[in-house]
């Protein structure tokens, strides 16, 4: 451990050379250490959101992903406990308290919510989780080999936190701000004194250490959690300086990436470009990949399944004033790709699968270009003028997706792939503005 004391002192020494960083420089290596931190302390807990879309949350106040509430909320709400512990560090004359350790809980996890738990003999339960305040329930944990682990009883908790805030503040001028700061992170989580979060605060808490003493603060990677945990589990057998090497090899993670922003080097790493790449990859692999080539089969079932019921529900919803006109003319027509164009026109829906199959059976590359609806009212019985209302759509096939626009104002759209089944929210994101401008149309006549 001696040689990895020496580096960080090394390094220390480099970066404190290099200080003031530039305004640049410093707004560079924080947001980096703030997005590395929020990412890979939530997802060490099984938070899911990704490296990028924890960026949007945190720098644009924007979401992307099918994650759960709960997920922003915490990704949020750990920010927010991450800029306190800046503002506590910079405080050198307030010391640390169980105050500060309670509001932090408070803070990551948002509201009191019902969690899987474990009782004192392994037994499965539901339980209520109280933020902010000290567990009342034994908190064990199963290990992977299957035996029980007991953190401090609901009844010794409060003691030893008090413990707890008495030894940091005795050593917190003795020891060394890498071992006060890993020992305070193993102490802590030996207590395990919540219901939830304990190991979010405790990376917390050894951040809140370091930046008190002037180091940037370290990231713990999801990635390497399995070294994590074994550094602990050895402290656990009282090989604490394993735990305190491991914290050191990360604070020179840490003063590295600022020493480069202080030499106006980049700060990019390897895995920056490994992160866009695994985000890219899941982007493409979302719920609208193209993975169904034009067909007979892919076009029928879009008819049956979306375009047919499309319009069916537009021409619904303006049934609904039928009464008041003289008639009313549904109008279809199909183009196929055979030839100079074939046209083919229905006035129903009934058999058009059918029908368009007919059509084309003597020739298998004959495929359908476009469809053509309209339904229209006419013979207004509220004006003596000639008028009529309509509604319209224009589909056309691609080779790998179908585009459905609606014939109004706004010239709205929709590409669907080939298998996808329409929602109704993205069905009335298409109707809703022709429907309304028909009825502003109508009552330009009354």
């Amino acid at each position: 451990m001696k040689n990895n004391f020496d580096k960080i002192e090394e390094l220390f020494g480099i970066l404190e050379a290099l200080r003031p960083l530039t305004p640049e420089q410093q707004e560079k290596v924080d947001k980096k250490f703030r997005l590395e931190f929020n990412y890979n302390s939530n997802h060490l807990e099984g938070n899911t959101l990704t490296y990028g879309e924890t960026e949007l949350l945190l720098i644009f106040d924007d979401t992307k992903g099918n994650h759960t509430l709960r997920e922003y909320e915490e990704m949020k709400a750990h920010d927010v406990a991450y800029q306190l512990i800046e503002e506590w560090a910079k405080d050198k004359e307030v010391p640390l308290s169980e105050h500060h350790i309670k509001n932090l809980n408070k803070i990551i996890l948002v509201r009191p919510y019902w969690k899987d738990a474990l009782t004192s003999d392994g037994q499965n339960t539901r339980r209520q989780i109280k933020v902010g305040n000290y567990k009342e329930y034994p908190n064990s944990v199963r290990l992977a080999n299957g035996e029980m682990f007991h953190y401090t009883s609901p009844t010794n908790t409060p003691i030893e936190m008090q413990e707890l805030i008495e030894w940091y503040r005795s050593e917190e001028s003795v020891l060394h701000p890498i071992t006060l700061a890993a020992m305070l992170h193993y102490k802590f989580v030996r207590i395990h004194p919540f219901d939830d979060g304990n190991g979010r605060i405790s990376r917390l808490l050894v951040n809140y250490v370091l930046l008190k003493n002037n180091y940037p603060p370290i990231v713990i990677k999801s990635d390497d959690k399995n070294n994590y945990l074994k550094a602990l589990h050895l402290a656990d057998i009282g090989e604490y300086d394993s735990f305190i090497d491991y914290i050191a090899e990360q604070a020179a993670w840490s003063l590295s990436i600022c020493i480069k922003a202080g030499r106006g080097e980049s700060i990019d790493e390897k895995d920056d470009l490994d992160k866009e790449i695994i985000l890219l990859k899941r982007q493409l692999q979302g719920e609208n990949i193209l993975n169904i080539p034009v067909s007979k089969k892919a076009i029928s079932e879009a008819l049956t399944k979306n375009i047919i019921p499309l319009c069916d529900t537009a021409e619904n919803k303006l049934l609904e004033v039928r009464e008041f006109f003289f008639r009313d003319t549904r109008n279809i027509s199909f183009t196929f790709n055979k030839g100079n164009g074939l046209t083919y026109r229905e006035h129903n829906w009934d058999n058009i699968s059918e029908q368009w199959n007919y059509n084309r059976k003597d020739d298998e590359k004959v495929m359908l270009l476009q469809i053509n609806y309209n339904y229209e009212l006419s013979g207004f019985k509220k004006s003596l003028q000639a008028n009529s209302f309509w509604v319209g759509f224009e589909i056309n096939f691609n080779e790998f997706n179908y585009i459905i626009r609606a014939k109004n104002s706004q010239n709205i759209e929709l590409i669907v792939p080939y298998g996808k089944k329409i929602v109704e929210e993205e069905i009335l994101k298409l109707i809703k503005p022709v429907i309304i401008d028909v009825i502003n149309a109508i009552k330009n006549y009354l």
